[in-house]
């Protein structure tokens, strides 16, 4: 298709109609509840309310990474249709005013406390267990490249997923445009690859978590289909080495699965509320070992 016609801002806009795309009936101007609807409580300290999106993932992973080190770490993760607009309940937006996923209630102690944003939930898990952090005096690198991935993903994901496989019509300019940033953002994290086994500290810790669910879900080939090919993915060899390592973690696999409800069966877990949910999907042989 064309791109589109030359277009002149009007000086004040106005929300006038969807925009069209497969989100368009999710995205409005204004925040704030649609609908009364109360998030359902089980039986743990960890209530998480999510999807297996690239930011859902990394919350899941982080539980089952702590659940895999040793740490009393269970959680309920309850899922959140976000096609549905469950992220516009009033729930749902008493723990995230921002309504979006993850959203995280850890009621482990007197009062329950709300942790939204995937990048604060792992960082909120991670000194709470002191778990997959660095040594002090890495700390700021660990920090820098956890943070980098909040701040560069809006490119990847809002920008070339977006207009590369949602957007109602393909239009160049932006494809080409964030194109270009992706491929100079997987630039910048194979250069330093190719100098550190991991993002910070020479272990694994968050900034992994962080940036796998994103770009290493994106060299892998599981987000936006084609997008790996379409941005010579397997050319930034270290990060896709560093992706298939992460990749292979057992508590990679189980965490992919939660809150998942596409692609094959055996890997779709849409609530989970302990080990035993895991019986019988892709890891169940291993679940029943363990």
């Amino acid at each position: 298709m064309s791109d589109p016609k030359p277009y002149t801002p009007p000086k004040v806009w106005k929300w006038e109609s969807e925009n069209g795309g497969q989100f368009a009936s999710t995205n409005r101007p204004i925040a704030g509840p649609t609908h009364d609807k109360e998030l359902p409580i089980g039986d743990h300290k960890f209530q998480l309310y999510s999807l297996a999106t690239p930011n859902g993932v990394k919350a899941t992973v982080m539980f089952e990474e702590l659940l895999d080190a040793g740490h009393d770490a269970e959680y309920d993760a309850w899922l959140i249709k976000i096609g549905d607009g469950d992220q516009f309940g009033s729930g749902f937006v008493d723990v995230n005013p921002n309504s979006k996923i993850p959203a995280l209630m850890d009621r482990s102690g007197d009062t329950p406390v709300r942790v939204f944003e995937s990048g604060s939930i792992l960082l909120h898990l991670a000194e709470k267990f002191d778990a997959f952090q660095t040594a002090p005096e890495h700390r700021a690198e660990m920090l820098s490249w956890l943070f980098w991935q909040m701040g560069s993903a809006p490119y990847l994901g809002g920008g070339f997923g977006h207009f590369y496989k949602y957007a109602p019509e393909k239009w160049q300019y932006p494809i080409d445009r964030f194109a270009m940033e992706s491929k100079r953002q997987l630039d910048v994290l194979d250069r330093h690859l190719a100098e550190n086994e991991w993002m910070a500290g020479g272990v694994y810790t968050i900034a992994d978590i962080a940036i796998w669910g994103w770009y290493g879900q994106l060299v892998l080939d599981r987000i936006y289909d084609g997008a790996a090919e379409f941005l010579d993915a397997a050319s930034y060899k270290h990060v896709v080495e560093w992706a298939e390592r992460i990749a292979a973690r057992p508590a990679v696999i189980r965490g992919r699965m939660v809150n998942r409800t596409w692609g094959d069966e055996d890997m779709q877990l849409p609530e989970r509320h302990s080990v035993a949910d895991f019986a019988g999907l892709a890891t169940g042989q291993q679940v029943a070992a363990e």
